[in-house]
Parts: structure tokens; sequence; C-alpha cells
């Protein structure tokens, strides 16, 4: 046992890297004993989420795999909305609940089960239906899934806040994204050498199967935690109390202008789809693509995830302001290039690359407001401040979710255009915002 705990102590300060692993910020002296145990179970089992985010995901392999059971092409318009959105909304009322309940981890680990059933009845469906009604059962799913993600966002903001220092937030985030975009990277290349096989229905749902067993992975690794007792005061009028923290907004000015920012800088997630759009217009949407989609984007998670991470730790905010800024000026080019050169976009490196820039100013956006808005509060604050500002950034991406009908009017790339102006004012409103670190 003690031979394990050293084993421990060496892998978090090689992690954390500096003289001072051990030290204690913001978190209760019966806990930082267990910042080191802590840190790594929380690590490894995040790096297994996001390996499901990765074999789950809604802009690449959702579509693709609602594509090859035939459902109707107007369902994959509603994947990105209700994924995102479906796991913010009800946050308000899964924050009363998580406010009873002095050991919060278990509702992370419930969450991450019922993520692992939802994954596993896609694959299901892939296996043994097809045409609108795979396409309805999947959108169901999803549904179910989505839900169940909100569970977690509330739970492990809370968790983290209780059991890792401040100065070590932003870097757990970071090493976590780093490993999970070499293995996203990893299946990509395999997908490009033919070593998985060629394309194919199975193939697909093979890897939902996975996901689906890597996500009761994590809850198991996540129950492990060593969580301190934590107030449970303010939970116990449910919805009521729910929607009167919602006057957060009103009296808390830092919050306010963040939550302004987090939703101009929704562009970073929202551009990304658009561009995947984009490759299908000018290119075949063949395996080669998805895996080149893929790889762009596990290989923006391995070179920017450790980087956005310490960078965070330092100062979350300027995370947000050179994120969003990265993020526009994809978009820009985007559009400079349909309006000047648009040939250049069938060409199959030209929007993989571009996709590449994306996830890493995409990295930055996440690492940096979920760095922020942890830092910003203490205790139950904290769990306002994430149900809170979840619910409305989930009206925000419905709201949001409209811009696509303008396609007919001003093009896909029109869209990006817009999707960079959000970014370039999510910047300067992130700029406002006070250090927390």
């Amino acid at each position: 046992m003690a031979n394990r705990q050293t084993l421990t102590d060496d892998i978090y300060e090689k992690l954390v890297n500096d003289e001072d692993a051990r030290a204690c910020k913001s978190i209760p002296d019966s806990a930082c004993q267990e910042v080191p145990g802590n840190f790594l179970k929380t690590l490894f089992s995040q790096v297994l989420s996001k390996i499901g985010d990765a074999l789950v995901n809604p802009k690449i392999t959702l579509p693709w795999l609602m594509q090859s059971v035939g459902a109707p092409a107007w369902m994959l318009g509603w994947l990105v909305p209700i994924r995102e959105s479906g796991s913010m909304l009800p946050q308000l009322a899964i924050a009363s609940v998580v406010r009873t309940l002095e050991i919060r981890k278990w509702v992370w680990v419930l969450g991450s089960v019922l993520q692992a059933l939802a994954v596993l009845g896609i694959a299901v469906v892939a296996f043994t239906l097809d045409g609108a009604a795979a396409g309805w059962t999947m959108l169901a799913l999803v549904v179910v899934f989505s839900l169940a993600r909100g569970l977690g966002s509330v739970a492990s903001k809370d968790v983290l806040g209780k059991t890792i220092p401040k100065p070590r937030r932003g870097t757990l985030n970071g090493w976590a994204e780093t490993a999970a975009g070499l293995i996203t990277l990893i299946v990509a290349v395999l997908l490009l050498l033919g070593v998985l096989g060629e394309g194919s229905t199975q193939l697909y749902a093979l890897g939902f199967v996975l996901a689906a067993a890597v996500w009761v992975g994590a809850g198991a690794v996540y129950a492990g935690i060593r969580e301190q007792p934590g107030e449970t005061d303010g939970g116990n009028n449910g919805l009521k109390q729910a929607f009167a923290r919602m006057s957060v907004l009103a009296s808390d000015a830092p919050f306010r202008h963040f939550l302004i920012a987090r939703s101009l800088l929704l562009c970073s997630a929202l551009t990304s789809p658009f561009i995947v759009v984009l490759a299908h217009q000018e290119m075949n949407a063949a395996i080669s693509m998805l895996a080149l989609f893929m790889a762009a984007s596990g290989a923006g998670s391995l070179v920017s995830g450790r980087f956005w991470g310490r960078f965070a730790d330092v100062s979350s905010r300027n995370v947000m302001v050179r994120a969003g800024l990265l993020s526009a000026l994809v978009g820009l080019i985007i559009f400079a290039i349909g309006i000047l050169r648009s040939d250049w976009l069938a060409h199959m490196w030209v929007l993989p690359l571009l996709y590449f820039v994306l996830s890493i100013a995409h990295q930055g956006v996440r690492l940096g407001r979920k760095t922020y808005v942890v830092n910003l509060g203490e205790g139950n604050r904290r769990t306002d401040y994430v149900s809170v500002g979840n619910t409305l950034i989930g009206v925000m991406l419905l709201v949001t979710g409209f811009i696509s009908l303008l396609e007919p009017l001003i093009g896909v790339s029109g869209i990006i255009l817009i999707l960079s102006i959000m970014g370039l004012l999510g910047s300067w409103m992130s700029l406002r915002l006070p250090e927390v670190e």
C-alpha cells in the first residue's frame, strides 16, 4: 500500500511538474492528502469519458452512422442541438438534487452508466433497424444520452472544486484532452490505413459498443475518488429554489459577463458541423473523410490540451480570449477562401487542416471556460454557477441553431462568417472579465 501511494505521488508530481506539487489551495486541509490519488482517478475517468465522446461525436461519427442506416437527412440537423442543449436545459433541476447530497461523485457515476446504456442502445438499433424507424429511435436515445450527460456536468465541476486545488484544475483537464486526443488520432489513422476494415454500418456500430464499455469503465474509476462531505443547504425546496437561483444573473456581475462571453464563444462548437457540411458538399463522404476529420479532432486535442490546461491555471480568462480569436480566424479564412478561391475547398487537405486548427481553438475555449467557472465560485455557489449557466447556454444553443435557416440565403460560408463575428465579440467580452486565479 505504501509503495502504491509513493508511485501515485511520483506520477502526480511529474504530471503537475513543479516543486510544490502537494500544495493545497481552495480545498479543505482534510482533503489535501488525497489530492494525488484523486487527481489521477479524475484524470483517468475524464480520459475514458473523452474517448467515448470521440467515438460518439455528433458532428462526425453519429451522422455517419445515421446515414449508413438510411435515416432521413433532415434528422442529422438535430443531432448537435439535442446532444448539447439536452444536457444543459435540465441542470437547474439537477442542481436542486445535487445540493442535497454531501457526497456528489455518485451523480457523475450514474450519468456515466446511463450514457453507456444509451450508446449501447444506438448500436443495437444500427444492427436491427433501418430508415426512419432507426433515425427516430436513435434521436430518442440521443435525448437520453444528453440528459444523462447533464448529471455529470453539474457534479463533475463540484467534485473537482472539492478535491483538486485551484492551481491544478486546468492542468488536469489539459492532460485529459491530450491523452484522449492521442487515442482518437490512433483510431483515425487505423481507419485511414484500412486496418479496421471498410466503412460499414457494422464497423460504426461496433465503435458505439466500445464507447459504451468505455463509459462503464469511467464510472468505475470515478467511484474510487475520495470526496469529503460538502454543503447541503438550500436543496430542500426543489425547483422553486432552483429558479430563484436565476437571480444570480442580476446580483453577480462577473458571472453575468462570463455567461455572455461563453454564449458568444459557442461559435467554436457551432462552426465545426458546418465545416463538415462544406466537406460533404465539396467531396465525397467516404470513410477516408470521416477518418481525416477524426484525425484532425484528435490531433487538435493532442497538441493543445496540455498547453491550454497549463495556460488556464495562469489565466483562464486569457485562454478564452485567445482561443476565441483563433476560432474566429478559422471562420474568416474559410469565408475568404469561399469568396476568392472556392476551388481550394475541394482539395482533400484544406478543410481537415482548418478543422484541426478549429479543434485547437475549441479545446482552448472549453478548458478556459470550465476552469474559469470552477475558480469563480466556491461551495454551493459553484453549483449554482454551473447549473444556471448551463441551463441558459442550452437555451442559447437552441436559439443559435436557427442560424442554419439562413443557409439558403447566404450559404454555408456565410453562416461561418456570422459565427466568426460571434467569436470576435466573445473574445472582447472575455477580456473584460476579472482574473480568478
